[in-house]
Formats: C-alpha cells, sequence, structure tokens
C-alpha cells in the first residue's frame, strides 16, 4: 500500500514542479505576465503569417492599396515595398513569419528576453511603415474604431513599458510612459474629429465595412451600424472627448484604475464592432488588430499606479505601532480621534 502511495505522490510531485517552473519563468510577477503574453502575441503574428492568403495576391493588394492618398514620399516607398516582395513572396512571406515566432519564442525564454525585444522594437516600425502606412495617419483615413494608429507600434510600446530592468516604467520610466499613454490617446481624440470621421455617416460606414466570419458578430455589427447611422458627428464628439479624458486622467493619476478599465472597455468594444476580432476568424488577418493590444498596455499601466493609502488606513498603522510599544492592557489612540473607551 506504502509502494502504491508513493508511486502515485511522485508524479505529482512532478507536474507540480513543472508548473512552478514554467510560471516562475513566464508569470513570476506582472511584468513578467505582460512579457509573456506579448511573445504568445508575436507568436499568434507569426503563424497567421503562413496563411494561404499571404502567399498570393491578396497580399499584395493590401499593400500597394494604401497608397492612394498618401503623400508622395510616403507611397512610393509602400509601393517600393510591395513590388520587392512580389518578385520573391514565398521567401520573404516566409522570412517575415519565422522573424516573428522567433521575437515570440525569444522573448518567452528569460535569457533571450532583451535582444527579443530589440529585434521587436525594429521589425514593429518597419512593419508600421511598409505594412500598415503608419496606421493610415498621413492619408487622414485613421480611426480608432478600426485600429489607429495601428497595431504593431503598440507591441513596441508594450516591450518598452516592461523592458527588464528594476525600473517602473522598464526603458520609459514613470514619467515618460504616461506622456506616452497622453499621447497616444490624445491623438485618438484627434482623430475622431477628423472631417472624414465626424460626418453623419462614418461610423455607420465603417462598422458595416468590417470583417467579421461569424454569423453572431455580423448580426451583432450590423446592429450597432443601424443605431449608428445618421449619429456620426455626436459619436465622434463623445469619443473624442472619452479618449482625450483617459489619456489626460491617467497621465495625471486622477483616478486612473477607473479610467484604466474604461480604456480597456471602450476597446474591447472597437475590437469587436470596428475591427472583427482583428479579422482572424474572417481570414486575411496579420494580426488581432488594435484592440487587444490596448488591453494589455492598460493592463500594464496598472503596475506604475500608486498604491492607495486612505486616512483610515494610516491612522490602523499607527495604532499597531503604538499598541505594539505601549504594552499589554493599554489602548491605542489614533492622532485627531482618540479611541473609544467603551
Amino acid at each position: 500500500m506504502s509502494s502504491l502511495t508513493s508511486s502515485t505522490a511522485a508524479p505529482t510531485r512532478s507536474r507540480r514542479s513543472s508548473l512552478d517552473r514554467a510560471r516562475a519563468c513566464l508569470f513570476s510577477d506582472r511584468k513578467r505576465a505582460i512579457q509573456t503574453v506579448l511573445g504568445l502575441v508575436w507568436l499568434l503574428d507569426g503563424a497567421l503569417q503562413f496563411q494561404s492568403f499571404m502567399y498570393g495576391p491578396g497580399f499584395i493588394k493590401s499593400l500597394t492599396g494604401m497608397a492612394p492618398a498618401q503623400p508622395q514620399w510616403l507611397a512610393s516607398t509602400l509601393l517600393w515595398g510591395a513590388h520587392t516582395i512580389q518578385h520573391q513572396q514565398v521567401f520573404y512571406n516566409t522570412l517575415a513569419a519565422l522573424i516573428q515566432i522567433a521575437i515570440g519564442f525569444g522573448i518567452l525564454y528569460r535569457r533571450t528576453t532583451k535582444p527579443a525585444l530589440v529585434v521587436s522594437f525594429v521589425w514593429a516600425l518597419a512593419v508600421w511603415w511598409f505594412g500598415e502606412a503608419f496606421g493610415m495617419l498621413f492619408a487622414q483615413g485613421a480611426n480608432p474604431l478600426t485600429g489607429a494608429p495601428g497595431a504593431v507600434i503598440l507591441y513596441a510600446f508594450i516591450g518598452a513599458l516592461v523592458w527588464p530592468n528594476e525600473r517602473p516604467g522598464g526603458l520609459l520610466g514613470v514619467r515618460g510612459a504616461r506622456i506616452l499613454w497622453a499621447a497616444l490617446w490624445c491623438l485618438m481624440g484627434v482623430l475622431w474629429l477628423l472631417a472624414v470621421n465626424s460626418s453623419a455617416n462614418a461610423t455607420y460606414g465603417l462598422i458595416k465595412a468590417a470583417p467579421a466570419g461569424l454569423r453572431w458578430l455580423a448580426t451583432l455589427q450590423a446592429s450597432v451600424a443601424d443605431v449608428s447611422k445618421g449619429h456620426g458627428l455626436m459619436i465622434s464628439m463623445v469619443l473624442a472627448a472619452l479618449s482625450i479624458s483617459i489619456g489626460l486622467a491617467v497621465a495625471l493619476n486622477w483616478k486612473p484604475r477607473v479610467f484604466l478599465w474604461i480604456a480597456i472597455i471602450l476597446n474591447l468594444a472597437y475590437w469587436v464592432v470596428g475591427q472583427g476580432g482583428g479579422g482572424i476568424v474572417a481570414g486575411g488577418a496579420t494580426d488581432p488588430n488594435a484592440g487587444p493590444l490596448f488591453v494589455v498596455l492598460s493592463v500594464a499601466f496598472y503596475s506604475l499606479i500608486p498604491a492607495r493609502s486612505s486616512w483610515g488606513m494610516r491612522n490602523r498603522i499607527r495604532g499597531l505601532e503604538l499598541s505594539a510599544t505601549s504594552g499589554a492592557g493599554s489602548r491605542p489612540t489614533f492622532r485627531g480621534k482618540p479611541a473609544s473607551t467603551t
């Protein structure tokens, strides 16, 4: 009986030790957990890059389709990049997929997290340029509902924020992270006020054009689109004010937890209604789009919020200290509120 017990206990201990090692490697603290999520998203991007769509003419058309309405310098570089890929599409597309997978595994492995993040910064900037045309910011067609200012640049922001060092805010520091957050959300607020995004049916048109791939998602999008029809100006004004409020409130540390939750909920709504879950189910997606990345970025900011301290908690701590030093039988008194004698 004892031998049977020991034989069953050994695999249990082995499984527990494996889980403990995995937890220590991937989820030892909040910063490491966010690094892990970031690495997994990079792996997802690499897997999406292997889709058959990426090896066909549709992918090239999606790249060249961003050139119209761009400044000449940007349009010419976009067309050059698309034509370069087209000549050796299998090679370049496979290379892109492998680079993203290597970044993902590099971030997940502790010893290579830093160099993998450095590579991710360079790659994110290249993809933001040639693959996203800087989020269409220069074409005045960018809208937060559809993922502006671009998903891939958020990879770099998150990576800088959770850079593996002892400094809160990673490479940016707390002040730099707050400035970046404010700039990002104020930019999104300004984008909502552009004429192309504030016309009567602007929001309606964007939702109707969003990818779906699932019946329930298409039904939900159609319902929201019908409600928004004709109300584009009001929607843009409300969301512009909300975006700027989120940016400034978190940056100035005014009820930051509340506004971070608002940011999470808002971007989940954007992701479902305007981004169609990144178009992953519909096919042709190269990433999950900006919605989930904004959620990860919001979670990363939680670690930069100072711990809450209330008058009551401070007094309770003082009371415990007085109790410890005054001896048994004595009753602590709080400054400003004498202890009750009843």
